[in-house]
């Protein structure tokens, strides 16, 4: 048993869950001789029937969703082989009309109509959350159980154990009606400091012989990083949200384990909490779990992949999707800038001179000395002139795909003034053509453009050419390697506010 394809994890109070989890193993083996490096956490190693099983528990004194997601990440990196999670222990209960939640019932977290086992809220703050989706492959066991009987086996084994761990009297079970709240001061029991008066409680019909003892509860559970002490709090979120039980991890697991969430209740979620329950209801929460491991064969549990594995897909998915959706933020912002700015298409002139061009028509140019100088930015500037007519344009042509092709890492823009074409005319033209190829050269181009076109559309407004060729300017210097060709200058019809 070298691997451990369960995870059985304890929660909050320490002093009954983790006893709890490791009474009802059936053999306990050595500590783990190698965890990860940076890994505090105490480990609990055994078998339940032939499950391998590691139980961690929570840092003494530490609390909630984010010390439940630092324990469940040093596992993940200690235990790689971990194939399934429980998590365990007690929380608080919300009793509706149609769940008639009791003290020392089982509330277990499934998925169902849609939403998910788990629901994170925020106690205090508007009723804001996330729901998640529970593990599939983990069954529910049969609705006959041997809860009790498990218990009853240890505590023989253990008799020490029975004052903290037993069964608690049922007379102690009682929900107290909302205009009832429990003293700010004193440490007295809900007995002695609220009463028994019938009018003051709520009234709730005996649990028959033959319904199960103790009852198990399937749906939602909240998770917060808080206790809920209030019932209006707990009755709201009940109806609204359909939750059956609340406590104070789970939703910090999400990120990092698929599991079963098993709840225990030994309070009901308001004023009036007490630790009268806590032990028995750690003990009952164990049962549960050690009767679901019982009905679950080995041979599926290896079955599954590692949860660290499905984790790592699930990250590199998720990676996928957020450039994906951050592609299409981008072509979206880009689309608006088209529309806004509207540049002419320069690959019409460059298509043009392309078809008009014989093959090996510039080969000469391309290798003179002067061109490789300026390719190589020994030269910042190289010029072009001749007669109309000669074929300045169908050489732009051919620089223009041979840094195109070229595998050095560049980027080319280019702009043809024409006569015959009004869109492609003035020093305007060229801006807002450039400016629209330089866009997606790099992401400090991007954010350039983005707060030029933020500025002004939002006054629906055009900014001044001077305001968009110095918007070009600082997207050239966050640009590395910029080569710009532009042909036909003598066509330009702004041609001295071009040169200034």
């Amino acid at each position: 048993m070298s691997t451990f394809p369960l995870i059985l994890f304890t929660s909050l109070y320490i002093t009954h869950s983790n006893l709890a989890a490791q009474l009802f193993l059936d053999e306990e083996h050595d500590p783990p001789e190698f965890v990860s490096v940076n890994d505090s956490d105490n480990y609990k190693l055994g078998n339940i029937r032939r499950h391998n099983v590691v139980i961690a528990v929570l840092p003494l004194g530490e609390y909630g969703i984010s010390s439940a997601a630092g324990v469940a990440k040093d596992m993940l990196h200690s235990f790689p082989n971990i194939r399934i999670g429980l998590m365990v222990g007690i929380g608080g209960g919300a009793p509706t009309i149609e769940h008639d939640i009791r003290l020392g019932d089982v509330v277990v977290g499934i998925s169902s109509n849609d939403k998910g086992a788990v629901f994170q809220y925020d106690f205090g703050k508007a009723v804001q959350g996330q729901e998640f989706q529970a593990t599939g492959f983990l069954n529910q066991p049969p609705t006959g159980h041997q809860l009790d009987t498990h218990i009853n086996d240890i505590l023989a084994t253990n008799p020490r154990l029975r004052k903290d761990l037993q069964r608690t009297e049922t007379g102690t079970d009682q929900i107290y009606r909302l205009s009832k709240v429990h003293p700010k001061v004193g440490k007295s029991s809900c007995a002695e400091a609220c009463g028994d008066d019938p009018s003051t409680l709520v009234s709730r019909p005996d649990c028959g012989e033959h319904e199960d003892d103790p009852t198990i509860h399937y749906g939602l559970i909240a998770s917060s990083n808080s206790s809920i002490k209030d019932a209006l709090a707990r009755d709201a979120l009940a109806a609204k949200k359909g939750i059956l039980c609340f406590e104070m991890e789970a939703a910090g697991l999400m990120n990092h384990l698929l599991f079963l969430v098993i709840r225990r209740i030994c309070d009901y979620s308001d004023l009036h909490k007490n630790n009268e329950w806590q032990g028995f209801a750690a003990m009952m929460a164990a049962a549960y779990a050690k009767d679901l491991l019982n009905q679950i064969p080995p041979n599926k549990v290896e079955a599954e992949k590692p949860i660290s594995e499905i984790l790592s897909s699930i990250e590199s998915m998720g990676n996928e999707i957020q450039h994906t959706v951050m592609d299409l933020a981008s072509d979206s912002r880009f689309a608006k800038i088209k529309k806004w700015r509207s540049p002419s298409d320069f690959s019409t002139n460059a298509n043009m001179a392309r078809q008009r061009r014989h093959p090996g028509t510039g080969t000469c140019l391309i290798q003179s000395s002067v061109f490789q100088q300026w390719k190589l930015g020994s030269r910042r500037h190289l010029w072009l002139y001749g007669l109309a007519g000669c074929g300045k344009t169908i050489l732009t042509g051919t620089i223009l795909d041979y840094l195109q092709e070229s595998e050095n890492k560049h980027t080319t823009i280019t702009f043809f003034f024409d006569f015959n074409d009004t869109r492609n005319q003035k020093l305007d033209d060229l801006v807002r053509s450039l400016a629209t190829q330089l866009y997606h050269a790099s992401s400090e181009a991007e954010e350039t453009l983005d707060r030029l076109f933020t500025t002004h559309h939002d006054r629906c407004s055009q900014p001044q050419t001077d305001a968009f060729s110095n918007c070009i300017s600082t997207m050239i210097h966050v640009t590395s390697d910029v080569f710009i060709i532009i042909d036909a200058l003598g066509e330009c019809t702004t041609r001295d506010e071009l040169l200034r």
